[in-house]
C-alpha cells in the first residue's frame, strides 16, 4: 500500500478529532477513524503519530486481547522510532509517554488475569517514570502508578 504524505499537524489534528469522539462516547466512530488513519500512516509513520494513535485505539477496543495488542503497538512505536524529519521531535514527545504505556499494559494484563506480566510492566513503568516532569501529567501518571501498585501488590489484584 502506498503511504500518502501527510503533514504532522494534519495527522495530529485528525487524531485529536477522533479522541474527541472517543471522549464523547462514540467509540465505534473513533475506532473507525483511528483505523483509517492507521492504514494511512502505516507501521513506518512518525513514531509520535503511531504511538498516540495506537494508544487511543486501544481504548476503543471491546476485547481485552485486542486492547493489549494496540497497547503493545503503542509501546513498540515509542521504543522503535522511525527516522525522518519528525524523528527528533518524536523521540522527545514519545519518551514521556513510555511510563503511561507500560502502566496501560499492566492494566491490560490485569484484565486478562496475567498478574506476573502486569507486575513486569508496572516495574518498567516505575523504571521509566524519571522522565516525567513535576506537572499535571507527571503527577497523574505517578498517581495511577501508585494505585496500580496497591492493586497488584497490596493483595487485591481483582479490584
Amino acid at each position: 500500500m502506498e503511504q500518502r504524505e501527510m503533514s504532522g499537524d494534519t495527522v495530529m489534528t485528525r487524531i485529536g478529532q477522533a479522541i474527541m469522539l472517543l471522549h464523547a462516547g462514540d467509540r465505534e466512530e473513533a475506532r473507525n477513524r483511528f483505523g483509517a488513519l492507521w492504514s494511512e500512516i502505516g507501521e513506518c509513520g512518525d513514531a509520535l503519530h503511531r504511538c498516540t494513535l495506537a494508544h487511543y485505539m486501544a481504548d476503543t477496543q471491546d476485547d481485552p486481547g485486542d486492547e493489549l495488542a494496540w497497547d503493545l503497538r503503542a509501546l513498540t512505536a515509542a521504543e522503535v522510532p522511525t527516522g525522518g524529519p519528525a524523528a527528533e521531535r518524536d523521540a522527545s514527545a514519545v519518551r514521556v509517554l513510555v511510563p503511561l504505556l507500560h502502566l496501560n499494559l499492566a492494566a491490560d494484563y490485569v484484565k486478562l488475569q496475567r498478574f506476573e506480566a502486569a507486575g513486569i510492566h508496572l516495574d518498567r513503568a516505575w523504571g521509566t517514570a524519571g522522565v516525567l516532569e513535576d506537572d499535571g501529567y507527571g503527577d497523574a501518571v505517578r498517581a495511577f502508578l501508585g494505585r496500580m501498585e496497591q492493586r497488584l501488590r497490596g493483595g487485591t489484584p481483582d479490584g
